[in-house]
């Protein structure tokens, strides 16, 4: 089986390269605007130069005519905000999606995000309508129907998950664990948060890309399929166990920021889907 996986060199790609790695019998294709190897600690694997802003019609052919096609890349982020989401990024997306499945494509895996939910709070499953808030969440929602619509004319297998929140190696440094790693490292007193007291669904990166890698592998066209821990967390929570975990003695600057105004203040996601079609493993907890 031929696997290509685009937005390869960011940090959820470089955990599913290795997750796709440790599978048998799977030749893998890693696409990223860069042909250089993406990450050294997989070495089989062939890299392709290949960037959606610059469409070619032969983008199937050089991502060498992939069986399953795991589609990670979004430019504009972490500004949820941009107008760039549905402005420029929204139709790039599609034209770039529709083209591969329009030359051969058959099974397509997309990641969403748990913010098309909304400003909706407690558990969130996926029978619920999506209700996007933030440009960001409206453009995912956009393209997920686009290609929901596509189906009717063009045959493929469609799965469509929506990410929570997660930490791990190779996280950008604006995230949450590298802020608060960097404040220790640099023994700073205090690490400045919000009041804390928000709740959410964290899950360690290596566990959502063994989920992607299950899924887009071993159950095509699931639908939407939320991949989260099911755990809700207090964010003030998640700190003092990162910190205790680390022996970091940095004190915790509560209210210092508000709450960010795309996200409600407490939600998590169902797994009760994730579980049935992949197990219950996955389902790890942010402690």
């Amino acid at each position: 089986m031929k696997v290509a996986v685009t937005g390869a060199s960011g940090f959820i790609g470089r955990h599913v390269l290795r997750a796709l790695s440790r599978q048998p019998d799977v030749e893998i294709v890693a696409s990223s605007r860069s042909a250089s190897p993406v990450d050294p600690e997989v070495v089989a694997i062939r890299h392709v130069s290949l960037d959606i802003a610059t469409p070619s019609v032969d983008d199937f052919e050089m991502l060498g005519r992939p069986d399953v096609l795991i589609h990670l890349g979004w430019a504009g982020l972490p500004n949820y905000r941009s107008l760039h989401h549905f402005e420029t990024e929204l139709p790039r997306q599609y034209a770039f999606l529709s083209s591969l499945l329009r030359a051969g494509l058959r099974n397509l895996f997309v990641t969403g995000t748990c913010y098309e939910y909304g400003m909706t709070n407690g558990e969130l499953a996926e029978f619920l309508e999506a209700a996007p808030s933030n440009p960001y969440a409206h453009a995912k929602t956009a393209l997920r129907r686009q290609l929901q619509f596509l189906r009717a004319n063009q045959s493929f297998d469609l799965t469509w998950a929506r990410l929570f929140y997660m930490y791990g190696a190779d996280q950008p440094a604006t995230s949450l664990y590298p802020q608060l790693a960097a404040a220790a490292a640099r023994g700073d007193r205090t690490f400045a948060m919000s009041p804390g007291d928000q709740l959410r669904d964290f899950l360690p990166v290596e566990a959502v890309a063994g989920a992607i890698v299950e899924l887009a592998l071993h159950r095509p066209d699931s639908g939407i399929v939320n991949i989260c821990s099911g755990a809700p967390v207090s964010i003030r929570t998640l700190v003092e166990r990162w910190r205790t975990a680390n022996g970091w003695s940095i004190g915790l600057d509560l209210g210092r920021y508000p709450y960010p105004g795309h996200e409600p203040l407490a939600f998590w996601g169902s797994t009760r889907k994730l579980h049935a079609l992949i197990g219950a493993e996955t389902g790890q907890s942010a402690a």
